[in-house]
């Protein structure tokens, strides 16, 4: 009787088990290699890049140096970029023409007070079209939509007429008023208001918040970036406006900024190129620190307003 042996294990036969390979190491993402084309892509979104900064900021740069410069180096060719010393005598001679400090200060004033209502009342109204049950608050969006359609030098001859019958000619309120209400506001902060949590707000609800309570406790601090996003917006819009100062005020002491360079090339004329430009880095150089300073926020804004509902 012949005794069968069982066979041996695969792992006997070809010896002791061989220890498990290591896993491949991790590559980081900077050291992979980029194909040609995306080195290509990335090298033609560079030189846009950079001929677009070219564009755009040659202009800004040349009113800076050129403001620095005394008349005679305007007009000297070849060309020069940069002045042969940092003299101030054009801003000098542009506040010894117009009075430049109470320009600057009523464009600062002004600014501050009409983008701040501007906030205030978008916000509120944009609360009452989310978060009341308000009748026709459909109605009053579909307004709010069609005002942003609509060019804002169609309403200069009806609110002229409305600012002169009430005696605000030359004054403050005249330049404010009429441009309190803001569509753009108002959408925006509509829709970022339709993306926030209910919950939170039943909860403050329950624990007897009012509707003025819960828009600046829990509302508000939820919405920073789109109220940074509207108050830059506004700021800017407040800080450049024209057409409208230059209609309602003549008077030298109630001007605003740009308006101000009108009166300053209407006294200079048009030859001192060199005043013109320093009063001009007067008017661009704050908002353009105030923009590069929030323009993070902006875009945030702007994104996390951008919803449907």
């Amino acid at each position: 009787m012949s005794v069968q042996t069982a066979p041996r294990p695969a792992a006997d036969a070809a010896g002791p088990p061989r220890p498990p390979a290591p896993a491949p190491r991790p590559t980081a993402p900077g050291a992979r290699r980029r194909t040609p084309r995306a080195l290509l892509l990335d090298a033609t979104g560079w030189v846009t890049m950079t001929l677009a900064s070219l564009v755009l900021g040659a202009p800004l740069l040349w009113m800076l140096l050129a403001s620095l410069k005394a008349p005679d180096e305007l007009y000297r060719l070849p060309l020069q970029w940069l002045p042969e010393s940092l003299d101030l005598a054009n801003y000098a001679q542009a506040a010894g023409t117009v009075p430049l400090g109470q320009l600057f200060a009523n464009s600062v004033g002004l600014t501050i007070v009409g983008a701040g209502l501007k906030v205030v009342l978008g916000l509120c109204c944009a609360y009452a079209l989310v978060f009341l049950d308000v009748p026709f608050r459909r109605t009053v969006f579909y307004v709010v939509i069609a005002a942003l359609m609509i060019p804002p030098q169609i309403t200069i001859i009806p609110n002229y007429t409305f600012v002169a019958s009430l005696g605000w000619l030359n004054t403050y309120q005249g330049i404010l008023v009429p441009g309190l209400a803001s569509a753009f506001g108002t959408f925006l902060f509509r829709q970022h208001f339709l993306s926030l949590p209910a919950s939170v707000l039943e909860a403050a609800e329950l624990d007897g918040a009012g509707h003025w309570r819960r828009l600046w406790r829990f509302v508000v601090p939820m919405s920073l970036p789109t109220v940074a996003a509207v108050g830059l917006v506004s700021v800017v819009t407040e800080w450049n406006d024209y057409l409208w100062p230059f209609l309602v005020v003549d008077d030298a002491r109630k001007m605003t900024l740009p308006v101000g360079l009108t009166l300053l090339q209407n006294i200079d004329g048009m030859t001192n190129w060199g005043v013109l430009l320093a009063a001009t880095v007067v008017v661009t150089l704050p908002i353009l620190l105030v923009f590069l300073l929030l323009q993070r926020r902006l875009v945030a804004g702007l994104t996390t307003g951008a919803v449907t509902g």
